[in-house]
């Protein structure tokens, strides 16, 4: 039961992880084309709200801050929530190869984040075009390199030399303008 727990401990942590470079690499994207925040985590969260039929206090200005630090405390509950689950999977032994694994937390990441704002009509990814997939894949991929790279390394897992790593993670280097390759 301890290595369980210690597993999923060790899967929040790399969820978190990869929930900061997910944020990074969707910051560095608006800077990049200079486009604005997402609007449609709190549509989600206001749709949700009057759905559900629970309110968010306030009035105004205190309720619409109350919303704009739901939105994003969803994402990063989802992100962490995630890498809880794998490292739990991991902990009962389950321990499929880096690219399953990565496949895995790229798409039960979007599943998490994407699926409640189809759910409420808020978006539909069939109308996407195609900039707005690679501006919700490419931060996606990001959260599951970074956070099966930490679980790796939470786990002692030390089968990767040097140049493996730089080659396992040069996608994601390459968004981060070479830095991981350097490392």
């Amino acid at each position: 039961m301890k290595r369980v727990v210690l597993a999923t401990l060790r899967g929040a942590a790399a969820g978190a992880a990869g929930t900061t470079a997910l944020n990074v690499v969707s910051y560095v994207d608006m800077v990049t084309r200079a486009r604005p925040a997402s609007t449609t985590p709190e549509t989600t969260i206001e749709t949700f709200s009057r759905r559900s039929h629970i309110p968010i206090p306030g009035t105004d200005g205190a309720r619409a801050n109350r919303v704009a630090a739901l939105a994003p405390l969803t994402g990063i509950a989802a992100g962490v929530g995630f890498g809880a689950l794998l490292g739990l999977l991991r902990g009962t032994r389950w321990h499929s190869g880096r690219v399953v694994t990565m496949a895995a937390a790229t798409a039960g990441v979007m599943v998490a984040t994407n699926t409640p704002m189809t759910a409420l009509g808020v978006t539909d990814p069939r109308t996407w075009a195609a900039t707005d997939w690679v501006a919700d894949v490419l931060p996606h991929l990001a959260y599951a390199a970074v956070t099966v790279a930490v679980l790796d390394g939470l786990d002692g897992d030390n089968s990767l030399n040097a140049a493996e790593r730089r080659h396992w993670l040069a996608p994601l280097s390459r968004v981060l303008g070479g830095r991981l390759a350097r490392s």
